[in-house]
């Protein structure tokens, strides 16, 4: 298993002892990644594995959206005779036939073979980032494009945002929030936020909007819609109130049209598993 960022991806909190790979055994890789769309497949193949290596990734994320730290788990096998992985040499080897591309390996562990980077997560925690006092897109420092977003008015009454993220916490049926058109539609919508915050920030690293999901999987385009809503309610479109009223309904046709966050503010910050991996 292991850890990568990229820009349009996360950081994750994964934390096991380092030790050997195994000739054969599975892989957890924490991985830094600039961009949506990155040939993990490709670069494993480079290092002449038995049996084509098949990437699976902790969360999926729309087009656009960043990661400070994801994870990912493979399936390994190298040649009869051949000495297993090290550690290093493994992110070293990845990171190599990788240097062409936004993404780095950061870490990297052996896991059990029951482990599943996407299904053994306990939590994902997102970020967005919301750039306020801009009136016009032009007025956005070239530095923070596609990595925030700047809502429309350039003032948000951040106290009445705070008052309704309360309406999120804890255990709902967040139908509201997910798409119309869905591609789980049979998946559970009850989720879990144990942290929704919204908080002034000076720089990067401190940031405007954090959720946390424990014990179950969010996809991002749900986070956007929450985000979408709050920010609704800085605009003074709607109310805090009628974020709770929203999620009672239980519908997603009921969450207004404009009410959709873009994915360059959104970053997956980390994936956290048990120490025991999976």
């Amino acid at each position: 298993v292991g850890r990568s960022g990229h820009t349009g991806t996360s950081r994750g909190r994964y934390q096991l002892p380092p030790g050997l790979w195994l000739a054969r055994g599975r892989a957890l890789l924490l991985l830094f990644i600039v961009l949506s769309h990155i040939d993990l497949q490709k670069a494993a193949q480079n290092l002449k594995p038995v049996v084509p290596i098949k990437f699976h990734i902790s969360s999926r994320t729309d087009s656009g959206v960043h990661a400070l730290c994801n994870a990912a788990h493979l399936d390994i096998q190298r040649a009869p005779g051949k000495p297993a992985f090290q550690e290093r040499e493994l992110i070293r080897g990845l990171n190599h036939h990788l240097k062409s591309e936004p993404i780095r390996i950061l870490s990297a562990y052996r896991v059990t073979s029951d482990f599943h980077a996407r299904f053994s997560a306990l939590s994902r925690t997102y970020i967005y980032r919301l750039l306020l006092g801009c009136t016009r897109w032009s007025e956005v420092p070239v530095f923070e494009r596609d990595l925030c977003w700047a809502p429309p008015g350039g003032y948000l009454d951040v106290p009445a945002m705070q008052d309704a993220a309360r309406f999120l916490l804890g255990t709902h049926d967040f139908s509201t929030f997910r798409s119309l058109n869905s591609e789980t539609p049979f998946q559970s919508p009850i989720r879990t936020i144990l942290q929704a915050e919204i908080q002034p920030s000076s720089g990067f690293l401190a940031h405007h909007y954090e959720s946390r999901n424990l014990l179950s999987h969010v996809l991002s385009f749900q986070v956007r819609r929450m985000v979408g809503a709050l920010v609704a309610v800085g605009q003074g479109k709607l109310t805090p109130h009628q974020i709770k009223e929203l999620l009672e309904l239980r519908d997603a046709r009921a969450l207004p049209p404009h009410a959709m966050a873009p994915p360059a503010g959104l970053f997956l910050k980390c994936v956290e598993y048990n120490e025991a991996g999976g």
